[in-house]
């Protein structure tokens, strides 16, 4: 769905805690066509509220790592919104997402909530 967010001028940052090579590798195999960041520590992570793992059996990293999270930044900086998960398929509905970009954009609809 890149091709509708970049209609809606959205910028797509994937940030992953991977050493560069596991990312990279990551990218290449699942033919992302957008920027992915690697190596975002532990420490990171939590400060960005995301919930920390570590594997359950052999095919998983060899290290702690963090659940996926989504956060929308506004142009300002601001955080417009986030989703943070405890599970790896616990992920957004990018259609609901593109839907929500667009009332925003289109409303200038203000973020929602408190910290």
């Amino acid at each position: 769905m890149k091709a509708d967010f970049d209609q809606l001028d959205v910028q797509i940052v994937a940030a992953s805690t991977d050493p560069e090579d596991k990312a990279r590798k990551f990218a290449a195999e699942s033919g992302l066509n957008f920027e992915v960041a690697y190596g975002l520590s532990i420490d990171q992570a939590r400060e960005l509220g995301l919930y920390i793992s570590t594997r359950i059996d052999s095919t998983e990293t060899d290290q702690p790592f963090a659940e996926p999270g989504m956060f929308l930044i506004r142009p300002d900086g601001g955080l417009h919104f986030a989703e943070v998960a405890s599970a790896p398929f616990c992920r957004p509905d990018l259609e609901m997402i593109k839907m929500g970009v667009d009332v925003i954009q289109g409303k200038d609809y203000p973020a929602r909530g408190t910290g």
